[in-house]
């Protein structure tokens, strides 16, 4: 094969590939930021193809935010052999701390966007937002640190948006903390709001 010769790719490839693309540029830049201008530059392609592809700049946005939850989500999936309850919450906290690290401008921008009253960006960062919390509830390694109640369940909602912004505060600036007293914070900070809630 020649370094001419292209490699013919399915629509559904071709939208992944450029949804692909658009997260990495999200990685970096605000969504206001990251233009069909820009994406078609970057690919190589027409900007008719892209409107082909996801028909305008709100269901573009909408279509790569998703995929950066969704990049997100998987991430920060407790891995099973973690070890004990606080092992795996630890494991998780740090690949979300990883994730935000790596993707800091993007991820303002969704949680500056659900904040804003963009209801689309709001599903998607609520969306996003159960599926990290619920997954303490559901995982077998959390049963016995974690109660499953409504209260508690308040408890880890509050907790989570603690822990973002204390993620977000500490990336724009860490203010003397160190990487890994952010972490023991965020591991530790949930264990005790909820012992002190069951005390």
């Amino acid at each position: 094969m020649t370094a001419s010769t292209r490699i013919r790719l399915t629509p559904d490839e071709r939208r992944a590939q450029l949804l692909d693309l658009g997260v990495r540029l999200l990685a970096d830049r605000s969504l206001d930021e990251l233009s069909i201008d820009l994406l078609a530059e970057e690919a190589g392609i027409s900007r008719g193809l892209l409107y082909h592809y996801f028909g305008n700049k709100h269901a573009f946005h909408e279509a790569v935010v998703r995929r950066a939850v969704d990049d997100l989500v998987a991430q920060t999936a407790p891995q099973p052999d973690a070890g004990d309850p606080l092992a795996t919450l630890a494991a998780s906290m740090t690949a979300y701390v990883d994730y935000v690290e790596a993707n800091h401008a993007g991820y303002v921008s969704l949680v500056k966007g659900a904040q804003g009253g963009n209801e689309t960006l709001r599903a998607i960062y609520d969306e996003a937002r159960g599926v990290l919390t619920d997954r303490i509830f559901t995982e077998d390694a959390q049963a016995d640190l974690i109660p499953d109640t409504p209260a508690i369940r308040l408890l880890v909602r509050g907790w989570a948006a603690m822990a973002e912004e204390l993620v977000l505060s500490w990336v724009a600036d860490p203010a003397g903390v160190s990487r890994a007293e952010l972490l023991q914070l965020l591991a530790s900070s949930l264990p005790a709001l909820v012992e002190g809630a069951t005390a």
